[in-house]
């Protein structure tokens, strides 16, 4: 059984990963997120409130809610204070990707396709790094764009190495929305027909829940962690 997730996750890989510090924290974080059945979507460490760690993550299925998010938060927290790859003092916060999402994995620009998404590559491509386009999907390990019209004076298509991107987002548009609530409510009909009802966040949403140095508190209407790590 074992083999067999492993297996199944390391087909699925992330192919667009962080570099330097976040990376460090990514390598701690990823198998506990994985032994929850959750997938890590990114990491960001910022300058935010200090120093902010971003832990952003989904189940297979694209959703998360605020239990997971608070389950993630639990368990992180006591890894990240036992590894402490951080030299400074910094929260923890945890969210779902929420709507205009990156897109890390072959899987992620499959699921997607059809909608608009805006990259900058790492390594440039006909002379270029930013595109913006309709996802295709993929071929192989590389993603298949549709540039705007708009853009030159003839649509045109470009095969982009998913792995040498540095960053591939989707644009927020209606239809992105209107699909979103559809797969919300979707997940949130199956999980309550197994008989575990919950609210599926389609926004991006950050939870945690109180553990050690921890404290919840209320921001903006959402439920937000404050991890002050050392």
């Amino acid at each position: 059984m074992t083999e067999t997730v492993e297996t199944a996750q390391g087909a699925d890989r992330r192919l667009i990963v962080e570099p330097g510090l976040a990376a460090r924290v990514a390598a701690i974080v990823e198998p506990v997120l994985e032994g929850l059945g959750f997938r890590l979507v990114r990491v960001r460490v910022s300058g935010t409130d200090g120093c902010t760690v971003q832990i952003m993550a989904e189940r297979p299925d694209g959703t998360m809610v605020i239990e997971d998010c608070e389950a993630a938060s639990r368990a992180l927290s006591p890894v990240l204070d036992a590894a402490d790859p951080m030299d400074r003092a910094y929260r923890l916060e945890m969210s779902s990707p929420g709507i205009d999402r990156p897109l890390v994995r072959r899987s992620d620009f499959d699921r997607y396709a059809g909608n608009v998404v805006k990259i900058e590559m790492a390594v440039a491509v006909d002379g270029r790094k930013r595109f913006r386009g309709e996802l295709l999907g993929t071929e192989g390990n590389a993603a298949r764009i549709r540039q705007d019209s708009s853009q030159t004076a003839e649509a045109a298509e470009f095969l982009l190495p998913i792995e040498e991107m540095a960053e591939a987002k989707l644009v927020l548009t209606d239809a992105l929305i209107a699909e979103s609530l559809r797969r919300g409510k979707q997940a949130e009909r199956e999980r309550s027909e197994a008989g575990h009802p919950a609210v599926v966040l389609n926004d991006n949403h950050k939870a945690a829940s109180p553990q050690n140095r921890n404290q919840l508190q209320r921001v903006s209407g959402e439920d937000r962690a404050q991890h002050e790590g050392e």
